[in-house]
């Protein structure tokens, strides 16, 4: 089993670190400049990312990310697509490292998502 630690959050932009995590892009948009062909993570995870609608009402604005994050986790909770299950049993199998483009990863949906699985792990 997975220890809530096990969750990590980076920027899609800098260089992987090799520690045989399982790396997820959790973005709902493809970042840019980044080939395909290239890509330095292991999935992409999209239907864990904040609704189209939410990410457009919070864009990036710091003043409203505490708005955001009540949101995002309440949509975490609702988990239609079952992405939020997929994400919670690879985390239990092994260590994972959360990619985003976003430049502030304090205040990124990431950064939610990350402490939103570290809680789920640690109530197993």
């Amino acid at each position: 089993m997975a220890r809530a630690s096990a969750v990590t959050t980076g920027r899609v932009y800098d260089p992987p670190e090799p520690d045989g995590a399982t790396v997820l892009l959790v973005d709902r948009l493809w970042p840019r400049g980044l080939a395909r062909a290239s890509a330095p993570f292991d999935r992409w995870l999209k239907d864990v990312a904040p609704s189209p609608a939410l990410r457009v009402f919070y864009g990036h604005r710091p003043e409203r990310f505490a708005e955001f994050a009540h949101r995002y986790r309440e949509e975490l909770r609702d988990d239609r697509s079952g992405a939020v299950g997929e994400l919670v049993a690879l985390a239990r199998s092994g260590p994972v490292v959360l990619l985003t483009a976003t430049r502030d990863l304090e205040h990124s949906s990431a950064h939610v998502l990350a402490t939103h699985l570290r809680r789920r792990l640690a109530h197993r």
